[in-house]
């Protein structure tokens, strides 16, 4: 990740930090249960979770498997994690500052887990080289992110929102780009799902401190945009505002060669 990337991401998550303790997207649903279905089912002792964020995997995680170690690029972040957790008497996980890119660990996990992150990660493809080599051989790599579109115009058009609302937004990928990825880094896909998650406009837009003039032409942007683009991530339209939209999330289960 290069140095300018890295600061945009640690000042984007670093002044919202506290914020997304109390996001009900990240704090659980049928995306997060489905980790933890098919996380519980291999009986793990040892669980990396990568941009661990407010913590919120790697406590239900933490749940089952013998040790969590909670790994964040932003300081601040791992600080607001570190409190969270220990309130709700998590002792067993462990926090690690860090690149993905340059993960300090090798063939030690049985599971890595990426929650609702590698949007944010500017070469993707190395972070899921260092993933893979943190797996022990037959290890499970846990993946959730946005899920980019197959229509070029609509990919654009919700890459332009994301990257408007958080700058330090990278990418969404298709599913048949993250087959590649993790194929290219010695990982098999096991197990695929689709899920969506609704999005309160306010709270979305709010968590990233969007100044009123920002959020303001941003929905001119969302209301200016074709009807199609919008239909494919049901935005919901408010008078001249936005109520809320909805993203797809990919899930996919994978083990190391």
């Amino acid at each position: 990740m290069s140095t300018a990337h890295r600061r945009l991401v640690q000042e984007q998550f670093g002044r919202s930090a506290a914020d997304y303790v109390a996001s009900a997207g990240h704090a659980g649903g049928d995306d997060l249960e489905r980790l933890v279905a098919w996380g519980r089912a291999y009986q793990p002792r040892r669980v990396l979770d990568v941009a661990t964020g407010a913590g919120h995997t790697a406590l239900a995680f933490a749940s089952f498997a013998e040790r969590v170690f909670a790994f964040d690029l932003t300081s601040p972040m791992l600080a607001v994690a570190r409190r969270f957790l220990h309130e709700r008497g998590a002792a067993t996980v462990s926090f690690t500052a860090g690149d993905v890119e340059a993960l300090p660990f090798c063939g030690v996990f049985d599971i890595v887990t990426c929650r609702i992150a590698a949007h944010h990660f500017a070469n993707v493809g190395a972070a899921v080289r260092q993933i893979a080599q943190a797996l022990r051989p037959g290890g499970v790599f846990l993946l959730q992110d946005i899920l980019g579109h197959d229509d070029p115009a609509t990919n654009a058009f919700i890459l332009e929102v994301e990257r408007r609302r958080d700058p330090s937004h990278a990418r969404a990928y298709r599913a048949v780009e993250w087959n590649a990825l993790l194929r290219g880094a010695g990982l098999t896909v096991m197990e695929e799902a689709v899920l969506t998650k609704r999005r309160p406009w306010a709270e979305w837009t709010g968590r990233m401190r969007m100044s009123e003039d920002a959020r303001r032409a941003l929905e001119r942007f969302v209301h200016a945009a074709p009807e199609a683009c919008r239909a494919a991530f049901d935005f919901r339209l408010t008078g001249d505002g936005v109520e809320s939209f909805t993203d797809r999330m990919i899930l996919l289960r994978s083990e190391r060669d």
